[in-house]
């Protein structure tokens, strides 16, 4: 009974942080407009974000958390593991984004979760049950429509900034099927601090000039307030506790979690005026949180 009820309060405390992220990840939509591109370029904005992040959790794993790596092939593990959930995964996703409209790109993000899945199914030690799929399928669906699916076209101009959207969602898919076998070995903090590190090596010969010519004291109160809201929210504490649900369950919750996004993004926007509620809408969100429930069923 006492396993039971440990076990019940760890399922929780996973959801709280999934809902938590989605939640974080839901808010940028608005917010990150305050920002960018006015005030600061998409590459030096990762770049801020990435070299943010392996500062906060390079200090915190050098001072409160240090763990040595155990063989040197995982250092080379870390460093795909930073390439492709830190840095592919946001420069493709932002240069995509630029280069073709706003509905395609959140459409086709919404494979990522797909993604996992496939790499999953291809992989001996996990075992994908129906539900998961039915759930996948479901919560795709409600997202895609309610980000647009209607309007959505690969026809046109476009194609080649949702190519690399599609890169995107297929690298943060592999990052997520991928981290997990490292976090069975490692603690989180280990993970994300190394990650970081890896990533900002790589981020760092696309997003400098960028960067550099950023005028800080042009930041209204609105930008400051974005800037601070991607480096701890969307990147600190995203990417955190991302990390830590992968290792207390499985990389296709985390992933299904994902699709909650569009649903709280459309809620924050209407709080601040810039959307409003319908019955389309509601039936897609009710499609979506009824998908999430499937696969965590399964998981």
């Amino acid at each position: 009974m006492q396993a039971d009820l440990t076990k019940s309060s760890s399922s929780i405390w996973i959801h709280i942080a999934l809902f938590s992220v989605s939640a974080l990840y839901a808010g940028n939509f608005t917010f990150a407009k305050w920002a960018m591109p006015e005030f600061i370029g998409p590459f030096g904005f990762i770049l801020l974000r990435v070299a943010a992040g392996a500062v906060l959790f390079g200090l915190y794993f050098f001072l409160f958390g240090f763990e040595k790596i155990r063989e040197r092939k995982h250092y080379v593990q870390l460093a795909v593991a930073g390439f492709f959930g830190v840095a592919l995964n946001m420069l493709a996703f932002f240069k995509g984004l630029s280069l073709t409209s706003p509905i395609n790109a959140s459409v086709l993000m919404l494979f990522a979760p797909v993604f996992v899945v496939i790499f999953m199914a291809f992989d001996q030690k996990y075992r994908l049950r129906r539900n998961v799929i039915i759930g996948m399928l479901m919560a795709f669906t409600g997202a895609a429509f309610l980000m647009g699916l209607k309007n959505f076209s690969l026809s046109g101009p476009g194609i080649a900034g949702d190519l690399l959207v599609i890169l995107n969602a297929c690298s943060y898919g592999f990052y997520l099927y991928y981290v997990g076998r490292l976090l069975e070995i490692y603690k989180t903090t280990t993970i994300v601090a190394y990650i970081f590190i890896f990533g900002l090596l790589f981020v760092i010969p696309v997003g400098y000039s960028e960067l550099m010519v950023v005028e800080w004291s042009a930041f209204p109160p609105k930008a400051v307030f974005a800037a601070f809201y991607a480096v701890i929210g969307i990147t600190f504490i995203a990417y955190f506790l991302n990390s830590w649900a992968i290792q207390k369950s499985s990389g296709a919750l985390v992933a299904a979690y994902v699709y909650l996004q569009p649903v709280l993004a459309t809620i924050i926007a209407i709080l601040f005026g810039e959307g409003s509620l319908s019955l389309e809408k509601t039936i897609f969100a009710a499609l979506i949180i009824g998908g999430v429930y499937l696969v965590n069923k399964a998981k």
